[in-house]
């Protein structure tokens, strides 16, 4: 079993990506989950790519055999995140969980009108169903054949994907 576990690290303000990409020319694993964003610019919806935790990057170390102390010194790093003394464990499968969600919101957010979906929970699942539009920024408009008719309904974005 290997010794490399996922530990936090608080970036500077602003920081995060910077550090992600100091640390990873220093040879460490990073990890930074980005998410796409729908902000109002000017009156204008625009999609911006955004840290899911702002402030905060995940580093995957061995308290045996990775060099720490450069860390501190890394730009945009500026702290490692500990509970008294120890540096703060996140759990292999918190990090799995993380990856999954980001994955499965970047094919969300990427959804075009008139692709087909699936619907996964709720009283729908299971079924086959058309994208129409966004419907805010967790929820979407889906055109959904029953009885013979379409049926125009909004259902949340977590509970469709893409066919």
């Amino acid at each position: 079993m290997s010794d490399y576990k996922w530990y936090v690290i608080q970036s500077k303000p602003g920081q995060a990506q910077r550090a992600a990409n100091e640390l990873e020319n220093q040879g460490f694993e990073t990890f930074l989950p980005i998410i796409k964003v729908e902000k109002l610019v000017r009156g204008t919806r625009t999609l911006r790519e955004e840290p899911l935790f702002p402030g905060y990057v995940f580093i995957e170390l061995s308290e045996l055999s990775s060099n720490w102390r450069p860390i501190r010194s890394t730009r945009g790093v500026a702290r490692l995140i500990t509970f008294g003394d120890k540096p703060a464990v996140v759990p292999d499968d918190v990090i799995e969980q993380i990856r999954d969600s980001v994955k499965q919101q970047a094919e969300i957010s990427s959804l075009e009108p008139n692709q087909p979906v699936i619907i996964q929970d709720g009283p729908f699942s299971h079924l086959n169903a058309v994208f129409m539009e966004y419907d805010g920024d967790k929820r979407a408009f889906l055109l959904l054949e029953l009885l013979g008719k379409w049926q125009r309904l909004s259902v949340p974005l977590s509970a469709i994907r893409k066919a």
